[in-house]
Protein backbone atom coordinates (compact mmCIF):
# COMPACT_ATOMS: atom_id res chain seq x y z
CA UNK A 1 0.00 0.00 0.00
CA UNK A 2 1.60 3.35 -1.01
CA UNK A 3 1.92 5.92 2.13
CA UNK A 4 0.21 8.83 1.94
CA UNK A 5 2.88 11.67 1.44
CA UNK A 6 3.42 14.36 4.49
CA UNK A 7 4.92 17.78 3.83
CA UNK A 8 6.21 18.81 7.67
CA UNK A 9 7.01 22.97 7.82
CA UNK A 10 8.65 23.05 10.97
CA UNK A 11 10.05 19.87 10.49
CA UNK A 12 13.73 20.60 12.14
CA UNK A 13 11.74 21.86 15.70
CA UNK A 14 10.19 19.85 18.67
CA UNK A 15 6.99 18.60 17.52
CA UNK A 16 8.34 18.41 13.52
CA UNK A 17 11.61 15.98 14.65
CA UNK A 18 9.85 13.94 17.07
CA UNK A 19 6.60 13.19 14.33
CA UNK A 20 9.24 12.02 12.25
CA UNK A 21 11.02 9.90 14.46
CA UNK A 22 7.70 8.38 15.28
CA UNK A 23 5.73 8.34 11.80
CA UNK A 24 8.49 7.39 9.36
CA UNK A 25 7.21 4.15 8.61
CA UNK A 26 3.39 5.56 8.41
CA UNK A 27 4.59 8.31 6.15
CA UNK A 28 6.58 9.38 2.96
CA UNK A 29 8.02 12.72 5.10
CA UNK A 30 9.22 15.35 3.12
CA UNK A 31 10.83 17.55 5.58
CA UNK A 32 11.30 21.43 5.14
CA UNK A 33 14.09 22.96 6.76
CA UNK A 34 15.73 26.54 5.82
CA UNK A 35 19.35 25.19 5.66
CA UNK A 36 19.97 22.76 3.26
CA UNK A 37 20.68 18.68 4.65
CA UNK A 38 23.93 16.76 3.38
CA UNK A 39 22.50 13.52 2.10
CA UNK A 40 22.93 10.54 3.94
CA UNK A 41 22.60 7.13 2.83
CA UNK A 42 21.94 5.71 6.41
CA UNK A 43 19.00 8.30 6.85
CA UNK A 44 15.74 6.67 5.15
CA UNK A 45 13.13 8.90 7.63
CA UNK A 46 12.33 12.00 5.63
CA UNK A 47 13.21 13.89 2.14
CA UNK A 48 14.81 17.10 3.43
CA UNK A 49 14.25 20.00 1.24
CA UNK A 50 15.74 23.15 1.64
CA UNK A 51 13.36 25.85 1.21
CA UNK A 52 12.89 29.64 2.00
CA UNK A 53 9.20 30.14 3.51
CA UNK A 54 9.65 33.68 2.74
CA UNK A 55 8.94 32.96 -1.25
CA UNK A 56 5.86 31.83 -2.39
CA UNK A 57 8.31 30.09 -5.69
CA UNK A 58 10.42 28.73 -2.61
CA UNK A 59 7.49 27.27 -0.66
CA UNK A 60 5.73 25.63 -3.63
CA UNK A 61 8.67 23.76 -4.64
CA UNK A 62 8.84 22.57 -1.46
CA UNK A 63 4.87 21.48 -0.80
CA UNK A 64 4.96 19.71 -4.47
CA UNK A 65 3.95 16.52 -4.60
CA UNK A 66 2.89 16.23 -0.96
CA UNK A 67 -0.84 14.79 -0.03
CA UNK A 68 -0.98 16.49 3.35
CA UNK A 69 0.41 18.92 5.08
CA UNK A 70 1.89 19.13 9.01
CA UNK A 71 2.64 22.63 9.80
CA UNK A 72 4.38 23.75 12.91
CA UNK A 73 6.31 27.33 11.96
CA UNK A 74 6.33 30.17 15.13
CA UNK A 75 8.46 32.92 16.28
CA UNK A 76 11.07 32.11 13.35
CA UNK A 77 14.44 32.88 14.48
CA UNK A 78 15.66 36.00 12.02
CA UNK A 79 16.50 35.38 8.61
CA UNK A 80 18.07 38.21 7.98
CA UNK A 81 20.99 40.57 10.30
CA UNK A 82 18.02 43.15 10.41
CA UNK A 83 14.83 41.74 10.84
CA UNK A 84 12.60 44.70 11.46
CA UNK A 85 8.86 43.65 12.31
CA UNK A 86 6.29 41.86 15.10
CA UNK A 87 6.71 38.17 15.24
CA UNK A 88 3.06 38.50 14.65
CA UNK A 89 3.65 39.94 10.99
CA UNK A 90 6.05 37.85 9.99
CA UNK A 91 3.81 34.45 11.29
CA UNK A 92 0.90 36.12 9.25
CA UNK A 93 3.11 36.09 6.22
CA UNK A 94 4.56 32.72 6.34
CA UNK A 95 1.26 31.42 6.89
CA UNK A 96 -0.42 33.18 3.98
CA UNK A 97 2.68 32.04 1.81
CA UNK A 98 2.03 28.36 2.98
CA UNK A 99 -1.61 28.59 2.78
CA UNK A 100 -1.06 30.01 -1.29
CA UNK A 101 1.65 27.16 -1.94
CA UNK A 102 -1.03 24.50 -0.71
CA UNK A 103 -3.25 25.81 -2.65
CA UNK A 104 -1.60 25.66 -6.03
CA UNK A 105 0.06 22.71 -5.11
CA UNK A 106 -3.31 20.68 -4.82
CA UNK A 107 -2.66 19.68 -1.00
CA UNK A 108 -5.48 17.98 0.45
CA UNK A 109 -5.47 19.27 3.84
CA UNK A 110 -3.76 21.18 6.40
CA UNK A 111 -2.80 20.13 9.83
CA UNK A 112 -1.75 22.76 12.15
CA UNK A 113 -0.84 22.33 15.82
CA UNK A 114 -1.53 26.34 17.72
CA UNK A 115 -1.87 26.92 21.15
CA UNK A 116 -5.44 26.71 23.59
CA UNK A 117 -7.10 29.66 23.30
CA UNK A 118 -9.23 31.48 26.92
CA UNK A 119 -12.55 30.01 27.53
CA UNK A 120 -13.35 33.22 28.98
CA UNK A 121 -12.00 36.03 27.31
CA UNK A 122 -13.50 37.77 24.45
CA UNK A 123 -11.08 37.82 21.67
CA UNK A 124 -9.82 41.17 21.94
CA UNK A 125 -8.33 40.55 25.19
CA UNK A 126 -5.73 37.59 23.83
CA UNK A 127 -2.22 37.88 24.69
CA UNK A 128 -0.51 39.13 21.36
CA UNK A 129 0.99 35.40 21.02
CA UNK A 130 -2.66 33.54 21.43
CA UNK A 131 -4.33 36.88 19.17
CA UNK A 132 -1.15 35.67 16.91
CA UNK A 133 -2.12 32.26 17.00
CA UNK A 134 -5.86 32.25 15.79
CA UNK A 135 -4.70 34.86 12.87
CA UNK A 136 -2.84 31.64 11.63
CA UNK A 137 -5.40 29.67 12.00
CA UNK A 138 -7.67 32.08 9.79
CA UNK A 139 -5.06 32.55 7.23
CA UNK A 140 -3.55 28.82 6.63
CA UNK A 141 -7.41 28.17 5.20
CA UNK A 142 -7.65 31.34 3.54
CA UNK A 143 -7.38 30.09 0.03
CA UNK A 144 -9.68 27.30 0.36
CA UNK A 145 -7.39 24.24 1.63
CA UNK A 146 -8.97 22.44 4.38
CA UNK A 147 -7.64 22.92 7.75
CA UNK A 148 -7.55 20.81 10.70
CA UNK A 149 -7.01 23.26 13.55
CA UNK A 150 -5.56 21.89 16.81
CA UNK A 151 -5.30 23.77 19.65
CA UNK A 152 -2.67 22.29 22.58
CA UNK A 153 -1.58 23.01 25.68
CA UNK A 154 2.05 22.80 26.96
CA UNK A 155 3.17 20.11 25.19
CA UNK A 156 5.72 18.27 27.61
CA UNK A 157 8.02 16.04 25.90
CA UNK A 158 11.75 15.74 25.98
CA UNK A 159 13.76 18.92 24.33
CA UNK A 160 10.45 20.81 24.51
CA UNK A 161 11.28 24.10 25.21
CA UNK A 162 8.30 25.08 27.49
CA UNK A 163 9.28 21.96 30.04
CA UNK A 164 12.54 22.63 29.97
CA UNK A 165 11.52 26.41 31.37
CA UNK A 166 9.82 24.69 34.21
CA UNK A 167 12.79 22.10 34.85
CA UNK A 168 15.50 24.88 35.00
CA UNK A 169 13.41 27.10 37.26
CA UNK A 170 12.82 23.99 39.79
CA UNK A 171 16.76 23.08 39.40
CA UNK A 172 18.07 26.44 39.77
CA UNK A 173 15.64 28.50 42.57
CA UNK A 174 15.56 27.53 45.89
CA UNK A 175 12.60 29.53 46.07
CA UNK A 176 10.00 29.69 43.57
CA UNK A 177 7.61 32.90 43.70
CA UNK A 178 4.30 32.29 41.83
CA UNK A 179 2.43 35.52 41.04
CA UNK A 180 -1.63 35.43 40.65
CA UNK A 181 -0.79 34.01 36.81
CA UNK A 182 0.87 31.03 37.92
CA UNK A 183 -2.11 29.75 39.53
CA UNK A 184 -4.79 30.14 36.39
CA UNK A 185 -6.10 26.35 35.09
CA UNK A 186 -4.08 25.38 32.40
CA UNK A 187 -4.13 21.98 30.34
CA UNK A 188 -0.94 20.19 29.54
CA UNK A 189 -0.28 17.36 27.08
CA UNK A 190 2.16 15.11 26.54
CA UNK A 191 4.30 14.79 23.44
CA UNK A 192 2.89 10.86 22.94
CA UNK A 193 -0.34 11.98 23.33
CA UNK A 194 -0.14 15.27 20.64
CA UNK A 195 1.89 12.88 18.06
CA UNK A 196 -1.04 10.28 18.53
CA UNK A 197 -3.77 12.82 17.59
CA UNK A 198 -1.60 14.67 14.90
CA UNK A 199 -1.60 11.22 13.20
CA UNK A 200 -5.43 10.62 13.85
CA UNK A 201 -6.24 13.81 12.48
CA UNK A 202 -4.18 13.70 8.88
CA UNK A 203 -6.28 12.73 6.09
CA UNK A 204 -9.58 11.97 8.34
CA UNK A 205 -12.07 13.96 6.13
CA UNK A 206 -15.06 14.71 8.43
CA UNK A 207 -12.42 16.97 10.70
CA UNK A 208 -11.90 19.05 7.64
CA UNK A 209 -12.43 22.72 8.61
CA UNK A 210 -12.35 22.00 11.99
CA UNK A 211 -10.49 23.63 15.49
CA UNK A 212 -10.38 20.97 18.09
CA UNK A 213 -9.07 21.43 21.22
CA UNK A 214 -6.73 18.64 22.99
CA UNK A 215 -5.11 18.52 26.21
CA UNK A 216 -4.12 15.89 28.96
CA UNK A 217 -6.04 13.54 30.83
CA UNK A 218 -6.41 16.35 34.04
CA UNK A 219 -6.12 19.95 34.12
CA UNK A 220 -3.73 21.64 36.58
CA UNK A 221 -1.96 25.21 37.03
CA UNK A 222 1.80 26.62 36.67
CA UNK A 223 2.30 26.43 40.31
CA UNK A 224 1.38 22.77 40.22
CA UNK A 225 3.16 21.73 37.66
CA UNK A 226 6.30 23.45 39.36
CA UNK A 227 5.57 21.21 42.57
CA UNK A 228 4.77 17.99 40.51
CA UNK A 229 8.74 18.72 38.62
CA UNK A 230 10.17 19.23 42.02
CA UNK A 231 8.52 15.78 43.75
CA UNK A 232 9.84 14.28 40.72
CA UNK A 233 13.30 15.63 40.79
CA UNK A 234 13.72 14.46 44.74
CA UNK A 235 14.30 18.93 45.93
CA UNK A 236 12.66 20.32 48.43
CA UNK A 237 12.14 23.69 47.21
CA UNK A 238 9.76 26.41 49.53
CA UNK A 239 6.74 27.50 46.59
CA UNK A 240 4.74 30.88 47.60
CA UNK A 241 1.74 32.70 45.70
CA UNK A 242 1.96 36.29 45.88
CA UNK A 243 -0.59 38.29 44.47
CA UNK A 244 1.56 41.28 43.17
CA UNK A 245 4.33 40.07 40.56
CA UNK A 246 4.37 41.83 37.13
CA UNK A 247 3.96 39.90 34.11
CA UNK A 248 7.41 41.82 33.20
CA UNK A 249 9.28 41.07 36.51
CA UNK A 250 8.09 37.54 35.68
CA UNK A 251 9.22 37.44 31.83
CA UNK A 252 12.44 38.91 33.25
CA UNK A 253 13.16 36.65 36.11
CA UNK A 254 11.84 33.71 33.92
CA UNK A 255 14.12 34.63 30.99
CA UNK A 256 17.62 35.04 33.45
CA UNK A 257 16.99 31.77 35.36
CA UNK A 258 16.39 29.73 32.41
CA UNK A 259 18.89 30.86 29.82
CA UNK A 260 15.91 31.47 27.74
CA UNK A 261 15.29 34.16 24.86
CA UNK A 262 13.07 36.81 26.11
CA UNK A 263 11.15 36.30 23.10
CA UNK A 264 10.46 32.36 23.85
CA UNK A 265 9.72 33.29 27.34
CA UNK A 266 7.19 36.18 26.93
CA UNK A 267 4.67 34.30 25.14
CA UNK A 268 4.43 31.81 27.75
CA UNK A 269 4.10 33.86 30.60
CA UNK A 270 1.73 36.22 28.93
CA UNK A 271 -0.32 33.14 27.79
CA UNK A 272 -0.41 31.75 31.21
CA UNK A 273 -2.17 34.51 32.49
CA UNK A 274 -5.66 33.08 30.91
CA UNK A 275 -7.59 30.33 31.90
CA UNK A 276 -6.71 27.79 29.03
CA UNK A 277 -8.45 24.45 29.55
CA UNK A 278 -9.29 22.21 26.87
CA UNK A 279 -13.23 21.44 25.67
CA UNK A 280 -13.84 18.32 25.62
CA UNK A 281 -14.77 16.95 22.09
CA UNK A 282 -14.61 13.29 20.24
CA UNK A 283 -11.19 13.32 19.35
CA UNK A 284 -10.46 13.52 23.24
CA UNK A 285 -12.89 10.93 23.84
CA UNK A 286 -11.07 8.66 20.89
CA UNK A 287 -8.09 9.22 23.16
CA UNK A 288 -9.29 8.24 26.64
CA UNK A 289 -5.67 7.45 27.97
CA UNK A 290 -4.19 10.03 27.90
CA UNK A 291 -1.66 11.02 30.46
CA UNK A 292 -1.69 13.29 33.05
CA UNK A 293 1.73 15.90 33.77
CA UNK A 294 3.14 14.35 36.02
CA UNK A 295 3.34 10.87 33.00
CA UNK A 296 4.56 13.47 30.73
CA UNK A 297 6.79 15.06 32.83
CA UNK A 298 8.42 11.47 34.24
CA UNK A 299 9.05 10.52 30.28
CA UNK A 300 10.29 14.31 29.55
CA UNK A 301 12.60 13.76 32.68
CA UNK A 302 13.60 9.95 31.40
CA UNK A 303 14.67 11.74 28.20
CA UNK A 304 16.70 14.13 29.35
CA UNK A 305 15.98 16.52 26.83
CA UNK A 306 17.44 14.76 23.90
CA UNK A 307 16.06 15.10 20.35
CA UNK A 308 15.71 12.81 17.23
CA UNK A 309 18.85 13.70 15.74
CA UNK A 310 19.05 15.24 12.24
CA UNK A 311 21.09 14.90 9.12
CA UNK A 312 24.07 16.78 9.05
CA UNK A 313 23.20 20.19 7.90
CA UNK A 314 25.59 21.31 4.58
CA UNK A 315 28.02 24.58 5.73
CA UNK A 316 26.12 27.66 4.59
CA UNK A 317 28.20 29.49 1.54
CA UNK A 318 29.59 32.40 2.30
CA UNK A 319 26.83 34.86 1.49
CA UNK A 320 26.30 38.94 2.24
CA UNK A 321 25.72 39.34 6.24
CA UNK A 322 24.16 42.47 5.66
CA UNK A 323 20.88 41.26 4.84
CA UNK A 324 17.43 43.12 5.94
CA UNK A 325 14.07 42.14 6.19
CA UNK A 326 11.19 44.41 6.95
CA UNK A 327 7.49 43.61 7.24
CA UNK A 328 5.28 45.87 8.30
CA UNK A 329 1.23 45.34 8.70
CA UNK A 330 -0.85 48.62 7.86
CA UNK A 331 -4.78 48.78 8.47
CA UNK A 332 -6.75 48.35 5.52
CA UNK A 333 -9.96 49.25 6.82
CA UNK A 334 -11.66 49.93 3.66
CA UNK A 335 -10.76 46.55 2.06
CA UNK A 336 -8.38 48.02 -0.86
CA UNK A 337 -6.56 45.15 -3.07
CA UNK A 338 -2.92 45.27 -3.18
CA UNK A 339 -3.03 46.80 -6.64
CA UNK A 340 -4.26 49.80 -5.72
CA UNK A 341 -2.10 49.66 -2.41
CA UNK A 342 1.08 49.33 -4.27
CA UNK A 343 0.37 52.21 -6.57
CA UNK A 344 -0.91 54.75 -4.04
CA UNK A 345 2.26 54.26 -2.35
CA UNK A 346 4.07 55.66 -5.51
CA UNK A 347 1.81 58.49 -5.61
CA UNK A 348 2.08 59.26 -1.76
CA UNK A 349 5.89 59.02 -1.30
CA UNK A 350 6.72 62.49 -3.55
CA UNK A 351 4.08 63.97 -1.85
CA UNK A 352 4.95 62.79 2.10
CA UNK A 353 8.89 63.84 0.97
CA UNK A 354 7.35 67.11 -0.24
CA UNK A 355 8.89 66.55 -3.78
CA UNK A 356 12.40 66.34 -2.60
CA UNK A 357 12.04 62.18 -3.32
CA UNK A 358 9.90 61.22 -6.98
CA UNK A 359 9.01 58.42 -8.62
CA UNK A 360 9.81 57.84 -12.13
CA UNK A 361 7.77 54.83 -13.92
CA UNK A 362 8.32 53.39 -17.10
CA UNK A 363 6.65 50.16 -17.85
CA UNK A 364 7.57 48.07 -15.21
CA UNK A 365 10.45 49.52 -13.90
CA UNK A 366 10.27 52.16 -11.44
CA UNK A 367 13.26 54.28 -9.98
CA UNK A 368 13.10 56.41 -6.35
CA UNK A 369 14.77 59.79 -6.58
CA UNK A 370 16.21 62.25 -4.65
CA UNK A 371 17.40 65.24 -6.46
CA UNK A 372 17.52 63.29 -9.93
CA UNK A 373 19.57 60.83 -7.91
CA UNK A 374 18.42 57.40 -8.52
CA UNK A 375 18.00 55.75 -4.89
CA UNK A 376 16.04 52.69 -5.82
CA UNK A 377 15.63 51.26 -9.17
CA UNK A 378 12.28 48.53 -8.85
CA UNK A 379 11.01 46.15 -11.57
CA UNK A 380 7.21 44.97 -11.33
CA UNK A 381 6.86 40.91 -11.88
CA UNK A 382 3.24 41.24 -13.31
CA UNK A 383 3.45 37.02 -13.84
CA UNK A 384 3.87 36.49 -10.31
CA UNK A 385 1.59 39.12 -9.11
CA UNK A 386 -2.30 39.72 -8.75
CA UNK A 387 -4.76 41.91 -6.12
CA UNK A 388 -3.85 39.61 -3.80
CA UNK A 389 -0.29 40.33 -4.07
CA UNK A 390 2.32 42.88 -5.69
CA UNK A 391 5.90 41.82 -6.73
CA UNK A 392 9.06 44.16 -7.34
CA UNK A 393 12.55 42.94 -7.63
CA UNK A 394 14.86 45.20 -6.90
CA UNK A 395 17.84 45.90 -8.94
CA UNK A 396 19.66 49.08 -8.38
CA UNK A 397 20.22 52.51 -7.69
CA UNK A 398 22.48 53.79 -4.88
CA UNK A 399 20.81 52.79 -1.56
CA UNK A 400 20.81 48.97 -3.27
CA UNK A 401 24.63 47.22 -2.82
CA UNK A 402 23.01 44.09 -4.43
CA UNK A 403 20.96 43.82 -7.68
CA UNK A 404 20.83 40.05 -7.92
CA UNK A 405 18.69 39.74 -4.47
CA UNK A 406 15.91 41.24 -2.47
CA UNK A 407 12.54 42.20 -3.30
CA UNK A 408 9.47 44.21 -2.58
CA UNK A 409 5.81 43.37 -1.68
CA UNK A 410 2.26 44.48 -0.90
CA UNK A 411 0.50 41.87 0.33
CA UNK A 412 -3.69 41.55 1.58
CA UNK A 413 -3.99 39.32 4.25
CA UNK A 414 -7.56 38.46 6.25
CA UNK A 415 -10.17 38.71 3.90
CA UNK A 416 -7.87 42.51 2.82
CA UNK A 417 -8.30 44.09 6.36
CA UNK A 418 -4.85 44.19 6.53
CA UNK A 419 -1.91 44.98 4.36
CA UNK A 420 1.55 43.89 4.98
CA UNK A 421 4.23 45.63 3.05
CA UNK A 422 7.93 43.56 3.18
CA UNK A 423 11.00 43.84 1.86
CA UNK A 424 13.14 40.54 1.71
CA UNK A 425 16.75 40.12 1.39
CA UNK A 426 17.63 43.65 0.80
CA UNK A 427 21.47 44.68 0.76
CA UNK A 428 22.16 48.12 1.37
CA UNK A 429 25.01 50.01 -0.24
CA UNK A 430 25.54 52.42 3.33
CA UNK A 431 27.96 51.16 6.26
CA UNK A 432 25.36 48.98 8.08
CA UNK A 433 25.70 51.16 11.23
CA UNK A 434 24.90 54.24 9.48
CA UNK A 435 22.18 52.16 7.45
CA UNK A 436 20.73 50.69 11.02
CA UNK A 437 20.69 54.60 12.50
CA UNK A 438 19.05 56.63 9.08
CA UNK A 439 17.51 54.73 6.29
CA UNK A 440 16.24 51.55 8.48
CA UNK A 441 14.60 53.84 10.76
CA UNK A 442 13.41 56.32 8.05
CA UNK A 443 11.68 53.37 6.28
CA UNK A 444 9.75 52.33 9.31
CA UNK A 445 8.76 56.04 9.78
CA UNK A 446 7.39 56.02 6.26
CA UNK A 447 5.49 52.83 5.89
CA UNK A 448 3.96 54.10 9.47
CA UNK A 449 3.17 57.44 7.96
CA UNK A 450 1.96 55.46 4.74
CA UNK A 451 -0.10 53.09 6.79
CA UNK A 452 -2.21 56.46 8.64
CA UNK A 453 -2.89 57.72 5.32
CA UNK A 454 -3.64 54.08 3.70
CA UNK A 455 -6.60 54.14 6.66
CA UNK A 456 -8.19 57.33 5.29
CA UNK A 457 -8.69 56.42 1.64
CA UNK A 458 -12.14 55.45 1.14
CA UNK A 459 -12.43 54.97 -2.46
Amino acid sequence: MKRPILVIAGATGFLGRWFIERYHRDYHIIALSRSAMRPDPTYDKAEWRQVELYSITSTEAGVRGADFALYLVHSMSPSARLSQGSFEDTDLLLADNFAIAARNQGIEQIVFVGGLLPDDEPPENYSRHLASRREVEVTLGSTGVPVTSLRAGIIVGAGGSSFRMIDKLVSRLPVLICPAWCQSATHPIALDDTLRIVDYCLGRTDLYDRTIDIGGSEKTTYMQMLATVAELRGKRKIIRPVKYFSPGLSIYWVSVFTDSPRDLVKPLVESLQHRMVAADNEILQAFPNRKNFREAAELAIAGEGSLPALPGRVPAPDEEKNTVRSVQRLPNPHGHTATYVARLYQRWLPIFFRALIGVRTRGDDSTFQFLGLPLLKLTFIPSRSDDHRQLFYIVGGLLAKRIDKGWLEFRSVLDDRYIISAIHEFVPALPWYIYVVTQARAHSLVMERFGRYLSTMDS
